[in-house]
């Protein structure tokens, strides 16, 4: 919300040394994010004038059109003589009245304005279009064409109030009563300690039964609705210039009277509205809710098709408005010339209220983002609908000449005001500050709130503040307007032997070991389409297929809670490759979701006390399966070129190092074998697999191996699909699954004095068992005595038989407190060879 401070002084009467930036201060300190506070005009110096267009030359000869026009600009030159400008813009005409800048003015930016020859003739001067004042996009297109009735010679940063100062606000979806001036004011007039003028407390005529007939057909969608008639508007009326520019000044575009009336009304009261050319209108105005498939063409040009939960504004023709998101183009103002025979000349004014979430979900659901709609998802004060409607009639009435017809409808479904009892003390108890009865009283009463009562108080909420709910927003209320800067610091004081998890500080580990070899953290959003799968080439009954979808998604596009940290990480990349950064080493650890088999409902936990173990059970119980992973991508060069010599490029093999580093820190023995899944090259994946104890074998022996992810290169279609580098490759894993298959916390390394005692072995096996299986089973069967065991040499060829392949192992043995002896090696090694052979197959070569 951007809020002029000329515009807010006239509701509040600020001191008038108070800058914008004072204002901010104040507006911070009581809760509201004021993000800047834009100071129009700056740099910004005379003489500026209104000119009167005397005489137009059109100079022929140049590559663009050029005009050479004498302006009439009284007394502001010094002279009294037409101002000669050289000007290339060409919507204006003889006698129009015009914004010149004369010599020795500065516009913004710096741009100085002097006198010189150009285009074979001398420029004193220059007509000015809206962004040149720095005023923004006026609608024009060109230069400013005033009103005929201003003076020419008169002050023209006057007329256009250039100088002024503007506080953006970004307004939290709890504060919706902040999206107008009315809002802003009473939060300023409170922190000031001055009062209000509220804009909306006009003299209302009391619904009759002459007014346009309106009837509703769903009051849950709509509880009130108020309509006013407006007749005899003269077509050519402008917006006057203090109304543009407050609505420029807001950020928004003037378009028409009766728009722009609208727009200011909402900007003013925060109550949206809508204008209908009443000759357009065909019968009884309804709201309804739209039959599926319904189709409508809303302000914007586009067909829509309606769902059955969109809410509609109905004539006897269907549908002539999306309730609270936009319009319809069948009975849009016409803005014409006075001849027009289709000229708007007669409106029907809108002011309703709309259920909140229906209309957020329209919006959303049909991609329409208007000023509207942000307004009603985030609640509008229902009982200054009639308020508005009058505001805008009357602002017809004076700036249109229109007559307002004697009618007055209003709907209101039947509803109490919300009541919440709270104890006098319960924000002292909350903020841990003495605040006293009558403090909390009377800030209470600032808000808005009518307040009863004594050690106990009844509070009824305003109108405006929908989101005072219960007895804690009571209390927060009170504690911002203290000042949140008046609250005791307080160090918390945990229970001894508490900290960090396991899970928790394996996660750090984790982190720490991938920075540390090289890799850079991309935290990306857990949110992802279900068309990825399908560019990751996952199969149709993949389990990463099966989704939890969120009710209400930040975008439509992505519904769906991730189940691989995968396409984060490519987007990353792609992303940070296309922009130049082509050597990219990505990671990132997180939670992925994966849906309950046990659908279960959330309940609500007390505040009041901690919740019991059954309560958080339950809870847990309705949430997803959260496994923790852990995911690289690599792509360009691994290990840069340069004096020191070669470098090399990222290939399969570093995305399982960083696999076989995150099982070191978990304390795991990892086993890559080859593989194949989705997104991977076939002949270059790496399965990941650990021992798991608590894991079922295929007979129902007790421990099993467990896929825990998958490394290597990315499968040419994928990188295709998805627009990625080259030979791009990736590694993702389960870190809870790891650390279960892990000793936990890392030991310092043991240290002997004692000789090592090396012993080589050769293997000969099928060739389909994987190394790293042969592996496992020599280190189980060598016993503690093992301290290393290295793959050295694979052969195949005619010495150890067709479909067979050779392994060369060297195993490092080494006692705490002894040297070993030969046999003691021997022993040691010969049982690991048993072992593997037992559990592989496995000869020894030679043997």
């Amino acid at each position: 919300m951007r809020v002029p401070l000329s515009w807010l002084r006239e509701y509040v009467d600020l001191p008038a040394t108070e800058t914008g930036r004072d204002v901010q201060a104040k507006l911070i300190a009581a809760g509201l994010e004021v993000e800047t506070v834009e100071r129009l005009g700056e740099g910004l110096k005379g003489p500026l004038a209104v000119g009167k267009v005397l005489t137009i030359e059109e100079l022929e000869g140049f590559k663009k059109p050029i005009r050479f026009c004498t302006v009439d600009v009284g007394t502001a030159n010094g002279t009294g003589e037409p101002q000669e400008i050289v000007c290339g813009a060409r919507n204006f005409a003889v006698g129009d009245k015009v914004v010149v800048a004369l010599p020795g003015a500065v516009l913004p930016g710096d741009f100085a304005i002097a006198e010189r020859k150009t285009y074979g003739r001398m420029s004193r001067g220059m007509i000015c279009s809206g962004d040149e004042l720095g005023m923004g996009d006026d609608g024009s297109g060109g230069i400013i064409v005033l009103p005929p009735e201003h003076e020419a010679g008169s002050d023209a940063i006057e007329l256009l109030e250039l100088f002024d100062e503007v506080l953006d606000i970004a307004v939290t979806p709890d504060r919706g009563y902040c999206l107008s001036m009315r809002g802003v004011a009473r939060e300023t007039a409170t922190a000031y300690g001055l009062p209000l003028r509220d804009p909306a407390l006009l003299d209302v005529p009391a619904p009759n039964s002459f007014g346009y007939p309106v009837r509703i057909g769903d009051p849950t969608g709509c509880d009130r609705f108020t309509a006013r008639t407006v007749t005899g508007l003269r077509p050519d009326a402008r917006s006057p210039i203090w109304l543009r520019r407050r609505l420029q000044k807001a950020g928004m575009r003037p378009i028409s009277l009766a728009v722009d009336v609208t727009n200011y009304v909402m900007l003013e009261l925060g109550q949206p509205l809508h204008a209908y050319d009443r000759s357009r209108v065909q019968g009884t105005i309804g709201v309804r809710r739209a039959e599926q498939g319904e189709k409508f063409t809303t302000l914007d040009g586009a067909e829509r098709v309606l769902d059955a939960e969109d809410l509609v504004i109905t004539d006897e023709r269907g549908p002539i408005g999306l309730a609270g998101v936009m319009g319809g183009a069948n009975t849009e103002i016409a803005d014409h010339d006075a001849a027009d025979e289709d000229a708007t000349t007669d409106v029907v004014i809108e002011a309703a209220h709309f259920d909140p979430v229906s209309v957020a979900r329209t919006a959303r659901r049909h991609k329409l983002a208007s000023e509207a709609a942000r307004r009603f998802e985030r609640g509008v004060d229902p009982q200054a609908a009639s308020a508005a409607a009058q505001r805008t009639v009357d602002l017809l009435v004076l700036l249109a000449g229109g007559t307002a017809e004697a009618g007055v409808t209003e709907v209101i479904a039947p509803s109490a005001p919300h009541t919440i009892t709270m104890p006098a003390d319960h924000p002292d108890k909350v903020a841990g500050v003495a605040y006293g009865r009558e403090t909390v009283v009377r800030r209470l009463q600032q808000v808005g709130c009518d307040v009863y009562g004594q050690d106990v108080l009844t509070v009824t909420v305003p109108s405006w503040r929908p989101d005072l709910a219960e007895v804690n927003d009571l209390a927060e209320e009170v504690i911002r307007l203290e000042g949140y800067e008046n609250l005791p610091s307080t160090l918390p004081k945990p229970p001894a032997g508490r900290g960090l998890t396991e899970r928790q500080r394996l996660h750090r580990r984790a982190g720490r070991a991938l920075a540390g070899a090289g890799y850079v953290e991309a935290p990306t959003y857990p949110f992802l389409s279900e068309r990825v799968f399908d560019q990751l080439g996952l199969e149709v009954d993949d389990p990463n297929r099966r989704v939890v979808k969120l009710v209400n998604p930040l975008s439509d596009e992505e519904p769906a809670l991730r189940t691989t940290l995968l396409p984060g990480l490519l987007a990353a990349l792609r992303r940070n490759d296309g922009r130049g950064s082509h050597d990219l080493a990505l990671f990132e650890t997180g939670l992925v979701f994966h849906p309950s088999d046990q659908a279960a409902v959330a309940g609500r936990p007390p505040v009041d006390r901690r919740p019991t173990d059954e309560e958080i059970a339950a809870l847990n119980s309705a949430l997803p399966e959260q496994p923790r992973h852990a995911a690289v991508v690599l792509a360009g060069a691994r290990e840069r070129a340069g004096w020191w010599g070669k470098g090399r490029p990222a290939d399969w093999a570093d995305a399982v190092e960083a696999a076989r580093l995150l099982a070191r820190e978990a304390g795991a023995e990892l086993i890559v074998q080859q593989g194949q899944y989705g997104p991977w090259h076939p002949g270059r994946c790496a399965e990941l697999t650990v021992y798991l104890e608590s894991a079922q074998g295929p007979n129902g022996e007790q421990g099993d191996l467990v896929t825990i992810g998958h490394a290597g290169e990315l499968h040419p279609r994928v990188v295709k699909a998805l627009g990625l580098p080259a030979r791009t490759c990736a590694m993702e894993l389960n870190l809870d699954l790891l650390q279960e298959a892990g000793e936990g916390t890392p030991r310092a390394p043991r240290i002997s004095s004692f000789p090592v005692a090396t012993q080589d072995v050769a293997l000969v096996v099928d060739q389909d068992v994987p190394a790293a299986v042969v592996e496992a089973y020599l280190r189980d069967g060598a016993g503690d005595l093992l301290e290393d065991i290295r793959l050295f040499d694979v052969f195949t060829g005619d010495q150890v038989g067709e479909g067979k392949k050779s392994l060369a192992y060297a195993l490092r043995f080494r006692a705490p407190d002894r040297t070993l002896t030969v046999d003691e090696a021997s022993a040691a090694r010969d049982a690991a060879v048993a072992r593997a052979a037992e559990t592989t197959g496995a000869v020894l070569r030679g043997a």
